[in-house]
């Protein structure tokens, strides 16, 4: 018998809020236009000492404090550290600390790199300072694919415990892009929007506005978790994982790539496309990207279809941290029985098929099964499904 996975703690940073119910209410305000930032970020209330957060890149800093916000919400796991795994995901890990210490050698020469710069840089560096802050001694992985990565973790999370390999996993994304060499890469090959808008499937839409911040769940067996009395927030019902094996960049044609991982992941929740009432889309606001994806959902839901929503019109996107994020969003819709509108959408695209998205105001909705999209460079597509409690 195929185990339930639940979720049973939720923690989040991210540029429109820190901690999950001020990053609800950010999601339901427009934003500023431009780079999606974690306004005056503060380590300190989740580092013993400055010389500890110091030491840990901030794309660690946004994963140790959301996986400490989850945690808490969680309770006592009363489960054995050995059966606790850390599964999380990122696209360009340390990347601060990495050209930071580029451009000090190349200023001060060799003797001044920190001795810190490998296990600072290091993508696998977040999940690493979970386990050891807790001591969770199951898996300890890190999924780098780009903008699936976060997504991706949660479904190889939900397949941990699935297939009995742990019986709690910490499970999300993190990520903090912002260095001059990583925005100039990113603009130079025209990704970024080039008016600091974000628009999910405008007419206007010209890029993404770059993004940080992490988002990490705490998944359970829903067995353990009702056993020790927990509250669980939903539950993780599918996932799936395909390859465009296309382009490094662009989307394959038609959205195929994302077609195929859209319906195994349906048929992993052992679910119809009818029985989805919700998609959060990967919605990125670049043109290729969202006429793909309304392709993709067209050709799998119909007409009108689900309730469509990008909460990147928000929250920009946060590479890696994004799927992460959205699945966040996604389980604060459920409790909170509202649909995010799609910020900075106003003039729909007649050369993409008509979805049914969400605009103007949140949506009130019966909560049921929802998809969310990660869409990745590399032709990396994940697919997971949430359901209510």
């Amino acid at each position: 018998m195929t185990k339930t996975v639940a979720v049973t703690g939720l923690g989040v940073v991210s540029p429109c809020g820190i901690g999950s119910e001020a990053f609800w209410h950010g999601l339901l305000q427009a934003p500023a236009d431009g780079d999606r930032r974690v306004a005056d970020w503060d380590p300190s209330p989740w580092f013993d000492n400055p010389k500890e957060s110091r030491r840990a890149d901030p794309f660690s800093q946004f994963a140790l404090a959301a996986a400490t916000m989850a945690l808490e919400q969680a309770g006592d796991l009363k489960v054995d550290p050995a059966r606790v795994s850390v599964l999380i995901g990122t696209g360009i890990g340390g990347i601060t600390t990495n050209e930071t210490q580029i451009v000090t050698r190349h200023d001060k020469g060799d003797r001044r790199v920190s001795p810190f710069l490998v296990p600072m840089m290091m993508p696998n560096a977040a999940g690493a300072a979970i386990s050891m802050r807790f001591g969770f001694q199951g898996a300890c992985e890190t999924t780098v694919t780009a903008c699936a990565a976060g997504t991706h973790s949660i479904g190889n999370a939900m397949n941990h415990i699935r297939a009995g390999r742990a019986d709690v996993v910490i499970a999300g994304g993190s990520e903090a892009p912002f260095t001059p060499t990583s925005t100039a890469g990113f603009r130079n090959m025209t990704a970024l929007s080039s008016t600091g808008e974000s628009r999910p499937f405008d007419l206007r839409r010209n890029g993404f506005v770059m993004s940080e911040g992490a988002a990490m769940l705490v998944l359970e067996d829903l067995d353990h978790a009702l056993a020790r009395g927990a509250t669980i927030l939903g539950l993780v019902l599918g996932a799936a994982s395909t390859a465009d094996a296309h382009h490094i960049t662009a989307p394959a044609p038609g959205g195929s790539g994302a077609v195929r991982c859209m319906e195994l992941a349906i048929a992993d929740a052992e679910l119809s496309a009818s029985d989805i009432v919700h998609i959060n889309a990967h919605g990125t606001s670049t043109p290729l990207n969202d006429a793909a994806e309304a392709t993709a959902i067209a050709k799998i839901f119909g007409a009108p279809g689900p309730a469509v929503t990008s909460t990147k019109g928000v929250t920009g996107h946060a590479l890696g941290a994004a799927g992460a994020l959205e699945a966040a969003a996604i389980l604060l819709s459920m409790q909170h029985r509202l649909i995010p509108p799609t910020m900075g959408h106003e003039q729909p695209d007649p050369d993409i098929p008509e979805i049914d998205l969400v605009l103007g105001e949140p949506r009130s909705w019966e909560p049921g099964p929802t998809l969310s999209n990660s869409l990745g460079f590399g032709g990396h597509n994940g697919s997971i499904i949430l359901g209510p409690a």
